[in-house]
């Protein structure tokens, strides 16, 4: 099974080390990077607004584990978003280069 699997950074430099080292590693096929989100959350009784960039990371299910401990180790928040969303549907074409992408 497939994942879409989002993870917010604090800055596009960290976004693209992120996304390099994940691709390069074949743990995801392709990493999207969306710069310029808003992000607004409670973090320690705070409410917080922030600028940040938005990664869209395309993997398979049975690499979540080894996707999360990399984003972790790479990632300079303390508790990084890493949340993963199966993907139900898509092109044949596209998941079969994800596969292949992976080996």
């Amino acid at each position: 099974m497939y994942q879409l699997v989002l993870c917010t950074c604090p800055s596009i430099n960290h976004a693209e080390n992120i996304a390099e080292h994940l691709v390069k590693e074949k743990l995801a096929a392709c990493v999207n990077i969306l710069p310029n989100i808003t992000s607004v959350y409670s973090w320690q009784n705070t409410l917080v607004r922030e600028t940040e960039v938005q990664l869209f990371i395309k993997s398979k299910v049975e690499y979540f584990d080894l996707l999360n401990d990399k984003i972790k180790q790479l990632h300079p928040y303390d508790t990084p978003e890493v949340i993963a969303l199966n993907i139900q549907q898509g092109d044949h074409q596209y998941l079969n280069w994800i596969t292949e992408s992976l080996k």
